[in-house]
């Protein structure tokens, strides 16, 4: 329910010539609404130490918000206040739906509805998993585009620098579409490419050796299924996770197959990847073009996207430093390398423009 009330500053008026004395300003309107929420919705929507409306009132500096009970009082002029209320009546019906709410949520609510973008609780309430309680969602624009392109495209590629949740995301999927029964089996893969730094020789079977490169995607199948069944199903090979080598020579059909860390491919194995592709599957390929860690050679993530972008069925998802789901500070080391590797190239470019300097010959002599 909301109430509105209007109030009204008196008018101004200057002293500084007659003309101005005169001349009265118009007044300014200031409006008040009332929205009620019951007691569980509030305190889940006011966040730990009311952290959460604080970032609301951050977006709106001109609107003053009050909290009395079961009620939200905004107040300020017609234009923000109708801002403000839209994103409250939001985020009060995304945690009324049971949407656990985190800064990153109400940025991102206030993000999309700032660029008429459609509706928060439509583009981010949308539940991939429910693991131990915890429902897997998009938080961000940039993510909900890219589930979205999942759903519609057969090859879909996440490119996104680190915490954008381009695999999580895509593992999420992975596991809908088998207990979906939409396909037999999951496949994960990874290049076994250190980052830049040498292991030397692992001791341990080949098994014992390519785990660790293989480690953070059986974290995030843990988080996402039962732990005790996890190894009974990639012990049947409904779930396998494999180094990028075992790829070849092989049709993977019915199958929703997860390319993670595809910038440390080169053009040759992303092709051979690629050419795996069976009847009845999907494939997502993840990777972050400013983390190339191959020691020569051109990373066919970075190829791939001039080569295939303008086929039907592939879908190219760019995510940015506003998709980042970690902690803040992420989004703007993010920024803060992009903006130096920008001012690395231009000045790169500057030195080989350069026109260089001609020797003179004296003929004659």
């Amino acid at each position: 329910m909301c109430s509105v009330e209007t109030s009204r500053k008196a008018p101004l008026v200057t002293s500084d010539s007659k003309s101005a004395r005169s001349k009265k300003t118009q007044p300014i309107e200031r409006e008040s609404i009332s929205i009620e929420v019951d007691g569980v919705a509030m305190v889940r929507l006011l966040g730990p130490h009311d952290r959460l409306f604080r970032v609301v009132e951050s977006k709106f500096p001109d609107v003053e918000i009050h909290v009395r009970g079961n009620e939200i009082t905004l107040t300020g002029s017609p234009e923000p206040l109708a801002a403000a209320r839209e994103l409250v009546e939001e985020l009060v019906t995304m945690v009324r739906g049971g949407h656990d709410l985190g800064e990153i949520e109400v940025e991102s609510s206030a993000s999309i509805l700032r660029q008429s973008q459609g509706s928060p609780n439509q583009l981010l309430g949308q539940t991939i998993l429910t693991a131990r309680g915890k429902a897997i969602r998009p938080k961000t624009l940039g993510q909900s585009q890219y589930v979205d392109a999942m759903d519609n495209n057969t090859i879909v590629f996440g490119i996104g620098p680190a915490g954008t949740g381009k695999t999580y995301l895509a593992m999420a999927k992975a596991v809908q579409a088998l207990q979906r029964k939409e396909v037999d089996r999951i496949i994960l893969s990874r290049p076994a490419i250190e980052a830049g730094e040498r292991l030397g020789f692992l001791p341990g079977s080949l098994t014992d050796k390519i785990d660790p490169y293989l480690r953070p995607l059986y974290d995030a199948l843990n988080d996402m299924m039962d732990p005790e069944l996890v190894p009974k199903l990639l012990a049947a090979g409904t779930v396998e996770v494999a180094p990028l080598a075992y790829m070849r020579g092989r049709t993977l059909n019915k199958s929703f197959v997860v390319l993670d860390e595809a910038q440390n491919t080169t053009p040759e194995q992303m092709k051979m990847f690629l050419t795996r592709l069976g009847f009845d599957s999907k494939m997502v390929i993840t990777g972050d073009i400013t983390q190339v860690d191959l020691p020569e050679g051109a990373s066919g993530l970075k190829l791939v996207s001039n080569v295939l972008r303008d086929i039907d069925d592939i879908h190219f998802a760019e995510l940015t430093s506003a998709d980042v789901v970690r902690h803040t500070l992420v989004g703007q080391i993010v920024d803060a390398y992009t903006t130096y590797d920008a001012e690395q190239q231009r000045d790169k470019f500057n030195r080989h423009s350069r026109p260089r300097g001609r020797n003179r010959t004296h003929e004659g002599r």
